[in-house]
Order: C-alpha cells, then structure tokens, then sequence
C-alpha cells in the first residue's frame, strides 16, 4: 500500500556528505520505495531540479546545490520490530573497530546479514542507520556473505564512497581472510587462477562454479599452520567475485568447514558433532590508501567466533 511521501515539494541543500554523488543515485537512497523508472521519469521530466534547472541522471552534485524534489508517492517501509533493531543496532555499534569522519569499519558477527532482502528485513546497514537516525548518509562500501564474520567497510560519505569504490575497481584494496579446512594441505603457498560463474539449480539455488566463460578470478592461499587433523589458511582475493574464497578452496581440495553450500558433507558433519557449526571463514584485514587525504586506513578484526577456539590450539 503506498501513501504521499508529502503534499508540498521539498527543497534540500547538499552538503558534503552527498559531494559528487549522483542525482539519480541521491534520489534511489533518498525516496526509498519509489520506483526507479518513476525517479528516471521525474528527472526527465524536469520534476526534480537542481538549482532551478533541468539536469540529467548522471549529474554530480556539489555543496550547496539546491534539489528541488516534487511530491512522490512512496511504498509504506517495512514495519521492524523496535526491540529487535535496537538490539541489533547496540551489537553492531559494540563491534566498530574503527571510525573516522568518512568511514565506518565493523568486525561483523557470523550470521548476521550486512542488508535486508530475501526474507530477511534487518540488515546491518539498516540497524546501522536506525541506530544513528541523525546521520545523514551511511552506505555499505561491499558486500560480506551471512556467515562470513570479519571486516565490514561502511562510508559516511558519497565522496568517500566513491573513492573507495574506484580502489576497488583498480583492485588495490587489501583484504585478507583465515579460513580452516579439514586435512593436511601440502603446500605453503598456492595461487588459484579459475574464472567463476553464477548459475541457478533445477531446484532454484543460486551457486557458483568454476567455468572458463565466466569472469576472471584469483585467489592467493597461505598456509598458517597444522592444527589436529585441519589446516589453517589465509586467503587473499585479487579479485571480487561472489563466494570467491569459497568455491576456489573447494577448487584446490579443501572446502571451508562448515560450508553448507560448497564445502565436504562427511567433513561438515564430524566438525559439527564437536560442537562448531559456523562457516570458519573470516575477514581478519582490511588496507587501502586514501590519495586525496594522503592517509592510509589499516585494521585488523580479532576472531570471536567459537571456532576461535579452534586456532588458538597449537
């Protein structure tokens, strides 16, 4: 059901937070629940105008721009249980290990999603911006799977987004995860180098699997150490793929335990009859170089999730 978003246009005046944003992606942030053909229309149409003037969807906003946004109707928001967001929103401000004015950096829990969707209507970055209602822009900068624990970049402003999003493409952001794999590998390093491509089950699943004409994919493994009859690894992604990390370990022979999707039923169950029942993969690092600042951002996450037990073991 969808009721006005207001009787009366608005007029809103950036600031340093949205510089350089685009207006069409300005708008699919500000009026949530709006269609996006219905944004691309207003801005057609010359509904929304920036400075009194027509502008296109591409156009970059500056600081002190004046929108002007016509009156939308938007999609009633999802109704959140306020207990439940709050409680959320404490757990996620509890696990920031680093802040800054552009950036927010979390050591996110296993199983929590970073956004809603597909049944799930609370995410982190929606706990987030409930939590702090007064800040005027929080976005996630990636993307972690549900059960991946670990380092989770948040940007608190479009310029910084942007710039961090450019490093990404330019892949020079540093990211290091640990992963634990049962066996023994009997290697000290090895690079796996195999394209990965989605594809959807007769069953609906989505997976993705290694196939030469899918995109490019490369992942560095490192040994750590032995511990009982598993092995420790580091992974560091050249690339970005999704489930990367995962698919590219089962790739080599050593699915991630507690992987439910890509990883060894046999293995899965011994490790869970030990108690564990998390995927044991974990973002521990994150570095990038901020040029316009002259500032490099480098944190490391600690492991709190159970198989931490795990690791410490020698």
């Amino acid at each position: 059901m969808e009721k006005p978003s207001s009787s009366n246009v608005q007029v809103i005046c950036v600031d340093e937070s949205h510089e350089g944003q685009r207006i069409d992606n300005f708008l699919f942030t500000r009026l949530k629940g709006v269609p996006k053909s219905r944004i691309y229309k207003a801005i057609r149409k010359g509904e929304v105008r920036v400075n009194k003037k027509r502008v296109k969807p591409e156009y970059k906003l500056s600081i002190g721009d004046q929108i002007r946004l016509p009156p939308l109707r938007v999609a009633a928001p999802a109704v959140v249980k306020g207990f439940a967001s709050q409680r959320m929103g404490q757990k996620i401000e509890q696990r920031i290990i680093f802040e800054d004015p552009d950036f927010i950096i979390i050591n996110k829990p296993a199983g929590m999603a970073v956004h809603g969707g597909s049944g799930i209507s609370l995410g982190v970055i929606e706990a987030l911006r409930q939590a702090r209602s007064k800040q005027k822009f929080l976005e996630l900068v990636h993307r972690l799977d549900r059960e991946t624990s670990g380092c989770l970049l948040i940007a608190k402003k479009s310029s910084a987004l942007k710039e961090v999003h450019k490093l990404l493409l330019e892949r020079s952001v540093e990211k290091r995860y640990l992963l634990l794999v049962a066996g023994h590998c009997d290697f000290q390093e090895q690079v796996v180098d195999v394209a990965l491509k989605k594809n959807v089950l007769k069953s609906g699943e989505r997976i993705v699997l290694p196939d030469s004409e899918g995109k490019s994919a490369k992942t560095i493994f490192r040994r750590i150490k032995y511990i009982n009859d598993m092995t420790l690894l580091e992974a560091k992604p050249i690339t970005g793929r999704t489930h990367q990390i995962r698919v590219h370990a089962r790739y080599l022979g050593f699915p991630i335990l507690g992987d439910d999707k890509y990883g060894d039923d046999a293995a899965n169950k011994k490790f869970k009859a030990r108690g564990y029942h998390q995927l044991c993969l974990h973002s521990s690092s994150l570095a990038f170089y901020l040029e316009a600042k002259k500032q490099g951002v480098g944190v490391c996450a600690l492991l709190l999730e159970p198989w931490a037990k795990l690791v410490r073991e020698r």
